[in-house]
C-alpha cells in the first residue's frame, strides 16, 4: 500500500455497480490533502469549493530548475460507438501507481463538453472502480473553464459585427474619434495595439492628429468582406437548431443580415490557444493574433485588428489555471483545457503538463489522455503539443477492446444506445484477428515517433481467453512492446496491477522496468 495519505481504498462489487452510484459512494477527499500530497502549499492554489482548486502558474517559475517525471501518453484504436476507455485506462493505470505502488503520479485528463455530456456519449470521468470524483462536478461546469471560453468566443464575435455595422454607418472622421476619444485636455493618442496595427500598415506616426486623411481611413477602416467571416458563435450544449442562424434582422442593425451559426464551445479556436498557450503572456499574443475572416482586399483580420485581443486575455485569466481534482482512489488529476481532435489537436493543456511532471518528479509519473484515436489524438499530441512544449514522451499507451475490435473487422453495426449484437458478446476469434489490422497500423503509426507502445486491452466479462491471446498475438506481431489485459473498471487500481506492465525508455536509454 502507498505511503501516501489521501490514498484510498475502495471496495468493489460485482456485478460493477453504475458509474454515478460508485462515485457518490465515496467521500472525496478535501482538496487540500491532495494538495499537500503534492508538496503544493496554499499558496500555490485557489480553492474552488472543498474537492476542486486552480493550480496557479507561479508553480512553475518556483519548480523551473526540478527535475520531471516519466511521461506516457494514452491514445487508442480507432473510435467506435461502443468506446474504448481511454479515460477509464488512464484513471486506472495511475491509480494502480499511485495507490498500489507508492509511485507519485498525476493524471492529466481534459475538461467534457457537456454536449456530449448530455447526449448519448455521457461524460468522460472514467468509469466503474477507475473515476474522477466528484463526478458530477468533472462533468459539469468544474471551474467555470469552458464558460469563460464561451463569453470571449462570443466577445469576440460581437465586436465583429459591431465593426461592420459602425464602419458601414459612420465617416472615416468619426471611425477615429470613436477609436481614439480625446482626453479630458482635448488630446488623442493611440494605444500600445494600435500601434501595432499602425505598424502592420506601415504608417510611422505617433498621434492620431499626424494621419493624413487616406492613412486615417486605411486605420479606422478594417474593411471585413462579411462572406469571408469564420468566426462563429458557441454554446456548450448541443443545440443543432442554432447550426445555422441569420443575425442582423433588428430594425436598427439597417438590414444587414448575413447567414452565420453556433458551434460547440470547445470547438473555439481560443480553445485550442489555450491548451497550447504556455504562459499568461504567450495566450494574450496567440488571441490577438487569431484570424476571423479577410478584408475586402484579401488581407487577414486579426482579433487585434479589432483591438480585443487583451479584452479576450482578461477573461481567460483564471482559465489558463489547471483544475486540481482526485481518483476514486485518491491520486491527484490535472483536468485543463478540451479541445476536440477532429478540428484540433485533440489533448489536454501544455501547462497542466510541464505542472505535473514538476509535482511528479523524477521517479514519479504523469500519464495523459490524447483524444479520439492515436491517428489523430496521439499523432497531434506528437506532431503539435510535443513540439510546442519540447517535452517528450517515454512510452505510449495504445487501448483497445475486443468488442471495437470486432467491429473494425467487419463485426454488425453498432448503434449507441441500442443492445449489442451477438457477435460482440460471444467468442469469435476470426472476427477479432480481422480487426487487428486496425490495431496494428495504430502501432505503427505510434512507434514511428521513436516510443515504445504498450497495448492495453480493456478487458470485458464477455471476453474469452482465446480472444484476448488472439490481440496479444497481434499486437507483438505489430511491433508493440508488449500487450496486456486491465480490469481496472471491474477492480480499479488493483485491477491494473495485476495485468499491466510498461516498460519506460528516457531519450532512448532504458530507464526503468516495473510490473503494475
Amino acid at each position: 500500500m502507498s505511503a501516501s495519505k489521501t490514498v484510498r481504498k475502495v471496495e468493489v462489487l460485482s456485478p460493477v455497480p453504475a458509474d454515478i452510484d460508485i462515485a457518490n459512494s465515496v467521500v472525496p477527499f478535501h482538496i487540500s490533502e491532495i494538495a499537500e500530497d503534492l508538496n503544493l502549499s496554499p499558496k500555490h492554489y485557489d480553492l474552488y469549493g472543498k474537492y476542486k482548486a486552480k493550480v496557479l502558474l507561479s508553480v512553475l517559475d518556483e519548480l523551473e530548475g526540478s527535475g520531471d517525471g516519466y511521461y506516457v501518453v494514452v491514445g487508442g484504436i480507432t473510435p467506435t460507438p461502443l468506446g474504448e476507455g481511454k479515460s477509464t485506462t488512464t484513471v486506472g493505470l495511475c491509480q494502480a501507481l499511485g495507490a498500489f505502488l507508492d509511485k507519485k503520479v498525476v493524471t492529466c485528463l481534459r475538461q467534457p463538453s457537456q454536449g456530449p455530456t448530455f447526449g448519448i456519449k455521457g461524460g468522460a470521468a472514467g468509469g466503474g472502480y477507475s473515476q474522477v470524483i466528484p463526478m458530477d462536478e468533472f462533468n459539469l461546469h468544474l471551474t467555470g473553464d469552458i464558460h469563460a471560453i464561451t463569453a470571449a468566443n462570443n466577445l469576440l464575435a460581437a465586436a465583429i459585427d459591431t465593426r461592420v455595422f459602425h464602419e458601414s454607418t459612420q465617416s472615416d472622421k468619426a471611425l477615429l474619434n470613436r477609436l481614439c476619444p480625446p482626453n479630458k485636455e482635448g488630446k488623442r493618442s493611440f494605444s500600445d495595439i494600435m500601434f501595432r496595427r499602425l505598424k502592420k500598415l506601415g504608417i510611422s506616426k505617433n498621434t492620431p492628429e499626424e494621419l493624413s486623411p487616406q492613412e486615417v481611413k486605411k486605420f479606422a477602416r478594417l474593411d471585413i468582406d462579411p462572406t469571408s467571416i469564420t468566426w462563429r458563435r458557441v454554446m456548450d450544449v448541443n443545440d443543432r437548431f442554432l447550426r445555422k442562424i441569420t443575425v442582423g434582422q433588428g430594425p436598427e442593425e439597417k438590414g444587414m443580415v448575413r447567414e452565420t451559426g453556433f458551434d460547440i464551445s470547445v470547438a473555439s479556436e481560443i480553445m485550442a490557444v489555450l491548451a497550447l498557450t504556455t504562459s499568461l503572456a504567450d495566450m494574450r499574443e496567440r488571441l490577438g493574433k487569431m484570424v476571423i475572416g479577410n478584408s475586402k482586399a484579401g488581407d487577414p483580420v486579426t482579433a487585434d485588428d479589432l483591438g480585443v485581443g487583451g479584452a479576450l486575455t482578461v477573461l481567460m485569466k483564471d482559465a489558463i489555471n489547471p483544475t486540481l481534482m482526485q481518483t476514486l482512489e485518491g491520486t491527484p488529476v490535472l483536468v485543463h483545457a478540451g479541445p476536440f481532435a477532429n478540428i484540433a489537436h485533440g489533448n489536454s493543456s501544455i501547462v497542466a503538463d510541464k505542472i505535473a511532471l514538476k509535482l511528479a518528479g523524477p521517479g514519479g509519473f504523469v500519464v495523459t489522455e490524447a483524444g479520439f484515436g492515436s491517428d489523430i489524438g496521439t499523432e497531434k499530441f506528437m506532431n503539435i503539443k510535443c513540439r510546442y512544449s519540447s517535452l517528450t514522451p517515454q512510452c505510449a499507451v495504445i487501448v483497445a477492446t475486443i468488442r471495437a475490435l470486432k467491429m473494425h473487422g467487419g463485426g454488425p453495426e453498432v448503434a449507441a444506445g441500442k443492445p449489442l449484437d451477438r457477435a460482440y458478446t460471444t467468442e469469435n476469434v476470426s472476427l477479432v484477428e480481422a480487426g487487428c489490422v486496425n490495431l496494428a497500423r495504430h502501432i505503427s503509426n505510434t512507434k514511428a515517433y521513436g516510443v515504445n507502445v504498450v497495448v492495453a486491452v480493456n478487458m470485458f466479462a464477455t471476453d474469452s481467453e482465446a480472444e484476448l491471446n488472439a490481440v496479444r498475438n497481434a499486437a507483438l506481431a505489430a511491433g508493440a512492446y508488449d500487450a496486456v489485459v486491465c480490469t481496472h473498471h471491474a477492480h480499479g487500481g488493483k485491477g491494473a496491477v495485476s495485468y499491466f506492465f510498461l516498460f519506460v525508455h528516457s531519450y532512448n536509454e532504458p530507464a526503468l522496468l516495473f510490473f503494475l
